[in-house]
């Protein structure tokens, strides 16, 4: 169960570099693809074995640069209920603010680790400096400076070392996990209520530690599965429900702890950016995706063409990746609500088939043979056996080359494409490694 550790502090503190230093400097970054620019502020780290995802709240602000006191508590409120430890960030160049100590008001009453990070100091002199930061009355602040990197080793030790050892759920292995997860307003509870809501009682929950994730074990109807769900989205929170941004932080916890996700998209407002922001941290947290269309029955004046237009939409906004399943659904009227199980069931077999090696040869080495890498400087690349990969989180495969480096990424995409062609991985993202034979 992956930890969260928040960034809060006022703007201009330097909250993104200390974010890019924590976790680039180090290629922490377990996976970068590029995305939405708003991707930059969440990543996962690795940190002397301790994995955890990092997010810069600062970040996911629209205008950042002129935030009203308002915003900068409804971040820290966000940051407060759904982190597991939060780096408060001040500026020794600037010295204490009034809004520092407005931040500092809300932090005090926390019952989380919080570390207060002094940035900017460059100079060992700057040191002295942060003595002034005891008055937050949050503990000793710690020296760092993100642009030079001078003490953010120590930070992480410091951060992964907080990490409370959380006890693991008594989860079945092979029992899948889905999260419903959507903008606000999309019909996720609706459509929870509509798989839960037929019978109280087949709903069995397993709480974690209440800020986890939620597991509702769904047995019935010949299905068997757990339904995650991040507590935060359960409760009403302070925090205005206005804030689409943090819709986004609230499913990463639901997002990392599935095997697949249902992303609810609303059919009376297409595809948005924040849909994106959700469809990318399901692709670099390498998840399985159905992807649900809800209130279809609300389209007016749609006809037999205006379901192709809209998927076809769908695909183009979520390309390159476009091998998932769409479905068009009504959770009012519970219209194809138990088709999205039967699908997400479906993109979790397939997550988990395994193709023999013979037949894998079979098929693959005559798509080769029939449309070869493009030899480069006069080499020719010769791919002379393929496997799939044992026991790994989403379905790999690797093919041997005598010179793997010059297999380029639009090659290694035409045999994704191929084995898609031939087995079925629909809305599972496939690895495809080409190694030294």
């Amino acid at each position: 169960m992956g930890n969260l550790v928040a960034i809060v502090g006022r703007p201009n503190v330097g909250k993104s570099t200390l974010f890019n230093r924590l976790t680039e400097s180090r290629r922490a970054i377990v996976n970068d693809e590029a995305g939405t620019t708003r991707d930059r502020q969440y990543a996962k780290c690795e940190w002397q074995g301790n994995t955890f995802s990092l997010i810069d709240t600062g970040g996911w602000v629209v205008n950042s640069d002129d935030v009203f006191e308002e915003e900068i508590r409804k971040q820290v409120m966000i940051a407060v209920d759904e982190a597991d430890e939060i780096l408060f960030v001040v500026d020794v160049e600037n010295g204490m603010t009034d809004l520092d100590m407005m931040v500092a008001s809300v932090l005090r009453r926390v019952k989380k680790p919080i570390i207060v990070v002094a940035n900017k100091v460059d100079t060992n002199i700057l040191q002295y400096d942060a003595a002034e930061f005891y008055k937050l009355g949050l503990g000793d602040p710690f020296c760092v400076s993100a642009m030079t990197g001078s003490g953010t080793g120590d930070l992480l030790d410091m951060v992964v070392g907080k990490f409370e050892k959380k006890v693991e759920e008594e989860l079945e292995e092979d029992v899948p996990r889905f999260a419903v997860v959507g903008r606000p307003n999309a019909g996720k509870s609706s459509i929870v209520n509509a798989f839960i809501g037929v019978d109280r009682n087949i709903v069995t929950e397993i709480a974690g530690t209440t800020r986890d994730s939620i597991y509702t074990r769904y047995d019935k109807f010949g299905f068997d599965f757990y339904l995650v769900d991040t507590a935060g989205i359960r409760k009403k929170n302070r925090v205005n429900e206005d804030m689409e941004y943090y819709s986004v932080i609230r499913s990463i916890r639901a997002i990392e702890n599935a095997d697949v996700c249902v992303l609810m998209v609303d059919a009376t407002r297409g595809i948005e950016g924040q849909d994106l922001n959700i469809f990318s941290l399901i692709q670099r947290n390498q998840k399985g995706l159905v992807v649900a269309v809800n209130k279809w029955d609300l389209v007016e004046n749609k006809d037999t063409k205006s379901m192709k237009f809209f998927e076809d939409t769908i695909r183009q906004r979520f390309a390159p990746f476009t091998d998932f399943p769409i479905l068009f659904v009504s959770a009012k009227t519970k219209q194809r609500i138990f088709k999205v199980i039967d699908t997400a069931i479906t993109v979790y077999q397939d997550r988990v088939r395994k193709v023999p090696t013979a037949k894998l040869n079979e098929a693959m080495l005559g798509e080769i043979e029939a449309y070869p890498p493009p030899s480069i400087k006069g080499k020719y690349i010769k791919i002379k056996y393929v496997t799939q990969l044992p026991n790994t989180r989403i379905p790999s495969f690797v093919f041997f080359a005598n010179l793997p480096q010059y297999v380029k990424e639009p090659y290694k995409r035409f045999l994704e494409n191929k084995i898609r062609e031939k087995w079925q991985f629909t809305g599972t993202p496939i690895n495809v490694f080409i190694r030294q034979k």
